[in-house]
């Protein structure tokens, strides 16, 4: 079996790597265009601020180790141009020639190319995407060579948040463009006000609903007229899939422009394959196929077509998009649908709960406060995503949901959970218990929930919020024209709550809310309604705005 491999970054590497391991006596070829094979690209933001110290440590197996160690033709510098599928070859070019290579089967791992940005200016400032190593090394050694002060990023995802953080960490100036009202648009705009606060607490100048028109005087100037110093731009806008290959041969490509595959990553051609940032994946929630350019799905996929070649066969159910990112000292994570991407769908039988305990229990010292969302299907209750921010282990909550969407949890799934408990590891009731039980709460109609969305239009509307905190804590900081009724004197102050109106009752974290509201419910009031995330959760979510936009803040003192 002769096997060629086109692309020798992560998934073309594993999936010739894979196919040796099956077949020793298989001839596998890899053609590379660039300089290098086997680089971490998810490590490449952390050479900006020298995290990952130098370039070669960017290198996962240098080329030698893997032509000697794994038996591998590994090529750099060799580029496939042409695809003859009736011959079975690939066209070839390199420095110094021009050849065909014939080939039993075929692997496309193109991976994706960086959106390319049309700015008045760009070539006045040096400027790079950050997709290879040559690109991490090229924006760490002009900044520092040079002794420049202010980055531009332009874009939000992944690599643009990464590359501004471990910037700023550099000790640059930082400023992120942003064409959306966010970052991280896989999150809810909800979670992601967490976020944008830890930006701009450790100075990043962030700007959203933002374009840059032009660039000039080292100074790029956006669309409302703003101007940004501007020494270097790296560009991280969003990918296009490198398909042309696959499209000049005649492969089938998606509506998208992404080269289609079936489950076992074949192309319509049954002797090519494709994997990667070039193919789109079947998300197992939504039950439609999506773009995906994440490190783990690429990784099965090569170990699928691999398989395939050989005779192996999965059965693969999809992929939920599983992801993480640091932002400084806050950690994020999402698993499944977000309530954004339900919408897109056009879904509307959905609700969400936000629970805010602490990811230790609460006597040890470095216990910290984590944001959990848990979104799920109504009425089924049927566990459709979650999305977790905090100082701590947010990916590991994240975790058990992602363990249990494909096996159609429930509720009351996460109310059983069992995880494993002791004080410096976790609470006994972890974040996914707790926002079971809340779920389940809400879907039986025990009680109603206002969304920390819909807060600041009711307290504008002048609605009754009930504070049911401690006076010295009230005092710190409340809602604007909130009452203050502790929870121990709730029982003897029933005449101060009405009962003709609603009355939107909150504590710090929505724990001792709860307590009031199932009290006062057993007390004969039926109007009571539980703010999501209480003080707490509105200081995050209300934050960064209040900070950056011209508006009356709903709060009078923030808990952050």
């Amino acid at each position: 079996m002769k096997v060629i491999v086109v692309g020798g970054i992560a998934g073309g590497m594993s999936a010739a790597a894979r196919c040796k391991r099956i077949d020793e006596n298989a001839e596998v070829i890899v053609f590379e265009k660039g300089d290098l094979v086997a680089f971490s690209n998810c490590g490449l933001p952390y050479h900006l601020s020298e995290e990952i110290e130098t370039r070669e440590d960017l290198i996962l197996l240098p080329q030698q180790a893997l032509i000697s160690g794994y038996g591998l033709d590994v090529r750099v510098r060799h580029e496939v141009v042409s695809i003859n599928r009736d011959e079975k070859t690939v066209t070839v070019r390199n420095d110094e020639e021009e050849f065909n290579e014939s080939y039993d089967k075929l692997i496309l791992a193109p991976g994706a190319s960086p959106r390319e940005l049309e700015i008045e200016g760009l070539d006045t400032v040096p400027h790079s995407n950050l997709v290879t190593v040559a690109d991490a090394s090229k924006i760490h050694d002009t900044m520092k060579d040079n002794n420049l002060k202010n980055a531009v990023v332009i874009g939000g995802g992944y690599i643009g948040i990464e590359a501004a953080e471990n910037l700023r960490l550099a000790g640059y100036n930082v400023t992120v463009v942003v064409r959306s009202g966010q970052i991280l648009k896989n999150y809810d705009e909800d979670m992601v006000q967490i976020l944008h606060k830890e930006l701009y607490d450790k100075g990043v100048d962030l700007r959203l609903n933002s374009t840059i028109t032009s660039i000039a005087n080292n100074e790029a100037t956006i669309a409302n007229g703003d101007k940004i110093p501007c020494d270097y731009v790296v560009t991280a806008a969003g990918v296009v899939p490198r398909s042309d290959l696959a499209k000049a041969s005649d492969l089938e490509l998606t509506e998208r422009g992404y080269i289609k595959v079936d489950s076992n990553q074949l192309t319509n051609d049954l002797n090519i394959y494709a994997i990667g940032d070039a193919t789109e994946v079947y998300n197992m929630m939504s039950n439609e196929y999506m773009p995906l350019s994440l490190a783990g799905p690429a990784q099965k996929q090569s170990r699928i077509a691999a398989d395939h070649i050989f005779g192996k066969t999965w059965l693969h159910p999809g992929y939920l998009g599983s992801s993480a990112i640091k932002v400084f000292d806050m950690n994020a994570a999402k698993t499944g649908l977000s309530c954004a991407e339900l919408d897109a769908l056009g879904k509307t039988n959905y609700d969400y709960v936000l629970v805010i305990p602490k990811e230790k229990v609460g006597l040890m010292p470095e216990a910290k406060d984590q944001f959990f969302k848990l979104i799920y299907e109504t009425p089924t209750g049927r566990l459709l995503g979650a999305q977790c921010i905090s100082a701590g282990e947010a990916a590991k909550r994240v975790d058990q949901v992602a363990a249990m969407l494909p096996f159609g949890a429930t509720l009351n799934d996460a109310i059983n959970m069992e995880v494993c408990y002791a004080p410096p590891f976790a609470i006994a009731r972890d974040a996914l218990n707790f926002a079971g039980m809340v779920g389940m709460n809400i879907i039986t109609d025990d009680y109603k929930q206002a969304y920390m969305k819909d807060v600041r239009n009711l307290v504008e509307n002048g609605e009754y919020f009930l504070d049911v905190r401690p006076p010295q804590a009230f005092e710190k900081g409340h809602i604007r024209g909130a009452v203050n009724i502790p929870l121990g004197q709730l029982r003897s102050r029933l005449d101060e709550i009405p009962k003709d109106k609603p009355v939107y009752i909150y504590c710090m974290t929505s724990k001792s809310s709860y307590y009031a509201l199932k009290a006062l419910q057993g007390l004969g009031f039926d109007n009571i309604i539980a703010v999501q995330g209480s003080m707490l959760g509105l200081s995050y979510h209300e934050y960064y705005k209040d900070q950056t936009e011209d508006r009356e803040s709903i709060l009078t003192g923030y808990f952050i």
